[in-house]
């Protein structure tokens, strides 16, 4: 049974930093593409970075590149979301997904976790 846990969400203040996790469990990470998205009330969910966990290419959205920083660690099954720089827009309830890369990239995974909240507010 596939099972995706997030943590390390919060309150911080904007230009500070959070990393996410997410753990995996029930499977092996090393050959899927595993994704962070998020989303903020009133607006779609978006995808804002992605790792293919098999050879390590990223993907991340124009609205974070250069801040956030995807990486995986197989040996512990888990994918990490490193954010610098927040901003207040930032805030959103980011949610870890994993599936076949292409349904990854396309914003369609079918394996998600809960979801963990951050908040960027002074």
């Amino acid at each position: 049974q596939v099972h995706l846990v997030e943590s390390g969400g919060g309150l911080v203040q904007p230009g500070g930093s959070l990393r996410l996790s997410c753990a995996a469990s029930g499977f092996t990470l090393d050959y899927y593409g595993t994704g962070w998205f998020r989303q903020a009330p009133g607006k779609e969910r978006e995808v804002i970075s992605c790792i293919n966990t098999r050879d390590g290419s990223t993907y991340y959205a124009d609205s974070v590149k250069g801040r956030f920083t995807i990486s995986r660690d197989n040996a512990k099954n888990t994918v990490y979301l490193q954010m610098n720089s927040l901003k207040p827009e930032d805030t959103a309830v980011y949610y870890c997904a994993t599936d076949d890369w292409r349904k990854v990239v396309a914003g369609n995974p079918n394996y998600w976790g809960q979801g963990t909240q951050v908040t960027v507010s002074s």
